[in-house]
């Protein structure tokens, strides 16, 4: 049998685990199909690695789905060779929806050569002179509460963004990270409740962290639409950004603050905490999606000129964003799943099209897990551009922001991901639309200009 591992502990290496005909980023992406998944029971820890594992064992097709899982495969040990065909995989020309009902283990894993010298020169030409943009970016060692604290060194940005081509990062502070941690199972998750006015003080320490990095690596911070469309990598430039308004304590006033005193022109309304203004994709729902608070923050966002960010934001709360919202919404960094698991960060099809309904841009990101190498992340990217149009698919890397290894970990890497999209069969065009048009579009639909 040959298929993706989810693993439900950390560590490299595995005795149980889930075996899965896709990708999953998270143990929050388990399917919820019994039929695409297989409970893995090894007869010594397996190392995976992120790729797709082939692996021999007694089959069992379980009577009473226990447990939920209606397949199992005991005395489980990995099969030497390359997994990159699997058993019973069909033609790569038949669509994924159809791939994924022939049966349990039907795996398209990406296999086609990383991009030559000469292609990524190619695709350099293709984006010269444009935009680039990154719509949602911890890069520099940003976030955490001990660099916030602490006042730790920051790791290089503008000179990656130069050698790669990218123009501005939407670069985020997260203000909620003193009360979520990483847990057993891999899902990051709330611990405690803030204290009053603490987030609120992290919130401004992480701004003015920001700041720091702003000006110790001489990076343009972008205030205007004007600004945006003129960047290029040569001068690199920040929209600041804050990942979860937490900071705002329930107070839609403090956005107006924010947006004068730190900048802030892209606000997402939750991370991972349900939090005053709505309900989030990794936890139970509490208030049936967005609340009162969380509709009047993203009226004050509309009117003073700041992007509303959906993302970890439930369908629900998308919805109803979608609902009160005079501007295009941005949903910065997910990717497609046909059926997302209970608390995944992927995203259905009817989900991105309610980000879309709006003018919006939908950012893909590069887990490793989810996305091994360039050609399969061109390949979520035209996942999502098949469901939603050229036109509403961006980039949102989560530079330093993901728990585990990305496919795309340096703003270097860009002339290798456009060379990927254009091996992909995307033109130029489409390729400038994806990496900075579309959302330089709605930050100019947002700001005004």
């Amino acid at each position: 049998m040959t298929g993706w591992p989810c693993c439900f502990e950390p560590g490299a290496a595995h005795d149980y685990l889930a075996l899965l005909s896709e990708p999953s980023c998270c143990l929050g992406c388990l399917p919820r199909d019994p039929a695409r998944r297989i409970e893995v029971i090894a007869t010594a820890p397996v190392l995976a690695s992120g790729g797709p594992l082939r692996l021999r064992g007694t089959w069992r097709v379980l009577e009473e789905a226990e447990a939920g899982w209606r397949y199992r495969l005991e005395a489980a040990w990995p099969v030497a060779g390359p997994a990159d065909r699997p058993v019973g995989a069909v033609p790569p020309r038949l669509g994924r929806r159809a791939a994924l009902s022939a049966g349990p283990l039907l795996c398209l894993a990406a296999c086609t050569p990383a991009a030559s010298a000469a292609d990524e020169a190619a695709a350099r030409q293709a984006l010269a002179d444009s935009a680039t943009v990154d719509i949602h970016s911890h890069a520099g060692h940003v976030i955490g509460t001990q660099r916030v604290a602490g006042q730790a060194p920051f790791l290089p940005v503008a000179e990656p963004m130069r050698a790669g081509g990218m123009a501005a990062i939407c670069l985020a502070i997260v203000s909620d990270s003193p009360v979520h941690r990483v847990m057993a199972d891999r899902r990051i998750r709330p611990f405690r409740d803030p204290a009053p006015g603490e987030l609120r003080a992290y919130g401004e320490a992480s701004f003015a962290r920001l700041h720091a990095l702003l000006r110790e690596q001489e990076l343009a911070v972008i205030t205007d639409a004007a600004a945006l469309r003129a960047a290029r990598s040569g001068r690199p430039s920040v929209v600041v950004s804050a990942e979860g308004a937490d900071f705002l304590e329930g107070d839609p006033a403090g956005v107006e603050a924010a947006r004068n005193r730190w900048a802030l022109r892209h606000l997402q309304l939750t991370h991972y905490r349900v939090n005053e203004l709505g309900d989030i994709q990794t936890e139970p729902p509490v208030h049936g999606g967005l609340t009162p608070v969380g509709a009047e923050v993203i009226r004050r966002c509309n009117r003073l000129g700041v992007v509303v960010d959906v993302a970890h934001g439930t369908y629900d709360l998308v919805k109803q964003a979608a609902a009160v919202t005079t501007r295009p919404l941005v949903l910065s960094h997910t990717s497609l799943a046909d059926a997302p698991g209970r608390f995944s960060r992927l995203v259905s099809p009817d989900h991105a099209r309610v980000v879309a309904g709006t003018g919006g841009v939908i950012g893909i990101w590069p887990p490793a897990s989810r996305f091994p190498d360039m050609a399969a992340l061109a390949a979520g990217f035209a996942a999502m551009v098949e469901v939603v149009g050229v036109e509403h698919v961006g980039l949102g890397t989560d530079m330093r922001g993901l728990t585990g290894p990305a496919v795309f970990d340096s703003y270097r890497d860009l002339p290798a991901l456009a060379a990927a999209l254009l091996a992909r069969g995307f033109s130029a065009a489409e390729l400038r639309a994806l990496l900075g048009g579309n959302y330089t579009r709605v930050f100019a639909a947002s700001l005004g200009g």
